[in-house]
């Protein structure tokens, strides 16, 4: 395992500016996930991240209290980050399914790949214990509702099942995996992903028009 110690400060330096609680919180979680990334998700400890930033334990147990306290605020920087993203394109994008399912692929994809291989990980880690899987569980539910959301308009008048959205989720996660991994591009992946949820909403419509 890496012992890479922090960075030792120059003396000649002049004193470096106390920082806030939420520039010392952004500070930790880029150290934690340039952790994972090089040393892998069991490395990730609370002593180890404060080694890692230079600061005491203290002040690491006092931003997350617990390692999977941790994780979730990992995942929830990322979630947040994968929102935003998503967000803006949608606010940005034409009101056509095509362009709906095109903003919906390519955000999802995208947002994992410049994470890199650390965030499935973090994911895996989650299912470790009933409290993390509901946190990640929570999450995933505002997914889906957002895209049931930006989707609705082209379905018909059809209800977008549960089933289909997770199915989409579940296509999205898997083919984002891919892509980090190399096993297909990044364009395969939001390509395949794109034409899941393209076909979920046309399936649903079919559906209400059988009614």
């Amino acid at each position: 395992m890496s012992s890479r110690q922090p960075l030792q400060p120059d003396p000649t330096a002049p004193a470096r500016r106390r920082l806030s609680r939420e520039d010392r919180l952004r500070q930790l979680l880029e150290v934690a996930w340039q952790l994972v990334r090089e040393e892998g998700t069991e490395a990730l400890t609370l002593g180890r991240l404060a080694e890692a930033a230079g600061v005491t334990k203290p002040v690491v147990y006092d931003h997350f209290v617990t390692r999977p306290g941790l994780l979730a605020a990992l995942y929830q920087d990322f979630d947040g980050r994968q929102t935003a993203l998503m967000d803006a394109a949608l606010a940005a994008s034409e009101p056509t399914l095509a362009s709906r399912a095109s903003v919906i692929a390519s955000s999802y994809v995208e947002c994992v790949l410049l994470q890199g291989n650390e965030i499935p990980g973090v994911i895996a880690a989650l299912a470790s214990s009933p409290e993390l899987e509901k946190i990640k569980a929570e999450y995933q539910a505002i997914f889906m509702e957002k895209c049931r959301s930006a989707l609705a308009p082209f379905a018909k008048g059809a209800q977008i099942g549960a089933a289909g959205l997770r199915a989409m989720l579940g296509a999205a996660e898997a083919l984002s995996h891919a892509a980090t991994t190399g096993e297909i591009t990044a364009t395969e992946a939001q390509d395949e992903l794109f034409a899941t949820i393209v076909a979920m909403v046309e399936r649903s419509g079919s559906s209400a028009g059988l009614c």
